[in-house]
């Protein structure tokens, strides 16, 4: 058995843009219908999702089939949990709240087996290695692991090249809502002080060779992102486009049934 390729971390360092959706709704039936949407990739949320390590595991498995990458999103860069969602099958983790260097070095070494990092070894348990059904996993697994760290706050900020800069970091993803609070500017993420931020953040992440990425559901501002270079952009979040999908349809059935009705016409009187 052949250890799967990590294509979209292959896209990332080729230069090539990766459009993906944010999935909240922490259920494999839901993904596996967004899976076949044609996203580059989608973010299983477990830091504000309801998501936990089977609800991960089913997701994984629901996307498995299809043309699109799954990225995780754990609660925290927890070098345990870290573990438990590669051995269950995540190739590209998406980390938050990064704000050094050194930081980012102990996240990436997570992702490592030893001597190059601190992974536990337990193969023969894990869906990763197809329960050593992959020829070779421990040895290929470290180069099939896509590291991307979530910068979201003003100390991020201000080490972002060195964050950038550490080896086996493979990209930096910009979270506009928690950035614009961080700046004093809470629930503003389309403000002109954190989109100069952004952009000043992807011009740094080009410079280090590294790709750059962010969420930004208004469509003018991911076409200015992606302009800028960013490489892995989230265009949407699935709770939203639920929600306003259900509240127009709901609207446009509302406004029909407030009308004042016309008057019953009844037959005989």
């Amino acid at each position: 058995m052949q250890m799967p390729m990590n294509a979209f971390k292959r896209a990332l360092q080729q230069g090539r843009v990766q459009i993906g959706l944010w999935v909240g709704l922490a259920d494999a039936y839901a993904i596996e219908a967004m899976a076949g949407a044609g996203f580059d990739w989608l973010l299983i949320d477990g830091e504000h999702a309801p998501n936990d390590l089977r609800t991960v595991l089913g997701q994984l498995q629901a996307v498995a089939a299809y043309p699109t990458h799954a990225v995780v999103r754990p609660v925290i860069g927890d070098s345990p949990l870290i573990k438990q969602l590669l051995d269950v099958g995540a190739q590209s983790l998406l980390i938050p709240v990064v704000e050094t260097a050194e930081q980012a070095a102990s996240l990436v070494a997570a992702t490592r087996y030893p001597p190059r990092g601190i992974r536990g070894v337990g193969a023969a348990l894990a869906r990763s290695s197809r329960w050593n059904q992959i020829d070779g996993y421990l040895n290929a697994a470290d180069d099939e692991m896509c590291v991307l760290l979530q910068v979201e706050t003003r100390k991020g900020m201000e080490n972002l090249a060195a964050i950038a800069s550490t080896e086996g970091v493979d990209g930096i993803f910009f979270g506009p809502a928690d950035l614009s609070a961080s700046l004093g500017l809470l629930g503003q993420p389309a403000h002109p002080e954190v989109q100069r931020a952004i952009l000043d953040g992807i011009a740094i992440v080009r410079a280090a060779g590294k790709a750059p990425g962010v969420l930004a559901a208004d469509p003018a501002l991911a076409r200015m992102y992606l302009d800028a270079g960013a490489l892995f952009v989230a265009v949407g979040v699935d709770t939203t486009l639920l929600t306003r999908a259900c509240r127009d349809l709901a609207a446009s059935y509302r406004a029909d049934h407030d009308r004042p009705a016309a008057a019953m016409h009844l037959g005989g009187l």
